[in-house]
């Protein structure tokens, strides 16, 4: 186990807002993409964090600040120690395997992952007695949309063992909310995208299979050219329309769900998103303009499951938490992006990445 301590000026700054409650927060899964970024934006806000992550595919010196531990959520004399000695107030999960792909072909990996090691965690806070859980959840909880934007009302049928198991975690929150007190927010991204403004931080993940750096790292030479999967859906420009929604934006989502649990509040569940759909050929062209350079694509068959439209009704995150999103441009998104992009092949290599 390896620890790392010491807090930069940067991220001893607190936020200057009226009731925020400064806290030890747990953050599992803080090696990944939202997970680390999710850290910085903790410090930044003045709480106290502390990192688990076992680095099988997250990467260490994504954690810029804070106490880190190595090790598995799953661990539950690990983790019980670490919430009774830290001190912890609340837990953030980003521990989650993500590439949907991946579970429909290897659905072991991620029931045992996603579902069995968050239930671990969830009884070692049981344990622990800690009661405030915020949750890296997905939109893919709702599978084929039936209207669009999709609200949080909308059924929910997931399509894909992935969605599959956020769901069932989403589930098990209520369960023990009901029977335990436990309080919990689940927040259902839609297409988390961009990078850290600084350009310190962005996606890393290996093998790659988001849009927009699949997009940039063509752009780059880093990448072959982007498959374009499909130019026929019923969408203008005929191909498949996303909400994205910028990492720091789903971040300050987290924030304020943390300070609605620290200050009373109950259970929910919200959709994060823009509330605007871009289409493929939209985002390749938005690279194209930020970039500069000619972004080659090749003409693919669609993939089975791809929606023509996925976009997210966010209402009730921006009434009930006050959230507003800061950088709904796709070309400020795309350009964060880019930055981190251009700095990303000096970093050190890693297989994969874990962590929301």
């Amino acid at each position: 186990m390896r620890h790392f301590a010491g807090y930069p000026a940067r991220e001893r700054a607190r936020r200057q807002v009226s009731g925020t409650h400064m806290a030890a927060i747990l953050v599992t899964g803080g090696a990944g993409y939202i997970g680390s970024h999710m850290v910085r934006a903790l410090l930044d806000a003045g709480h106290r964090v502390v990192t688990l992550d076992d680095l099988s595919e997250g990467y260490r010196d994504a954690v810029q600040g804070g106490e880190f531990v190595e090790g598995d959520i799953a661990d539950r004399e690990l983790v019980t120690r670490l919430l009774k000695e830290r001190g912890i107030a609340a837990v953030m999960n980003f521990a989650s395997f993500i590439q949907v792909g991946e579970s429909t072909a290897n659905p072991s990996k991620y029931y045992g992952n996603n579902l069995v090691k968050a239930l671990r965690l969830i009884d070692a806070m049981r344990e622990a007695g800690v009661d405030k859980f915020i949750f890296s959840s997905t939109a893919a909880v709702y599978g084929e949309p039936v209207e669009v934007p999709i609200p949080e009302s909308h059924p929910l049928a997931p399509v894909n063992p992935y969605g599959r198991t956020k769901l069932m975690v989403e589930a098990i929150l209520a369960d023990y909310g009901r029977a335990y007190g436990l309080k919990s927010v689940s927040l259902r991204y839609f297409n988390a995208a961009g990078a850290d403004p600084s350009g310190a931080l962005g996606e890393r993940h290996e093998p790659e299979s988001h849009l927009i750096p699949l997009v940039l790292r063509a752009a780059a030479g880093s990448g072959p050219a982007l498959k374009l999967f499909g130019e026929d859906y019923d969408t203008p420009d005929g191909t498949c329309v996303r909400d994205y929604v910028h990492v720091t934006d789903l971040c300050g989502a987290h924030l304020l769900a943390l300070e609605s649990l620290l200050g009373g509040g109950g259970s929910a569940a919200y959709n994060l998103g823009n509330g605007t759909g871009f289409s493929v050929k939209e985002v390749i062209a938005t690279a194209e303009r930020v970039t500069g350079r000619r972004i080659p694509v090749d003409a693919a068959p669609r993939r089975p499951g791809d929606a023509a439209r996925l976009v997210a009704d966010a209402t009730l995150a921006r009434q009930r938490l006050g959230w507003r999103p800061r950088y709904q441009s796709l070309e400020t998104i795309v350009a964060h992006a880019w930055a981190f992009e251009r700095r990303r092949a000096a970093l050190p290599a890693r297989s994969g990445d874990r962590g929301s």
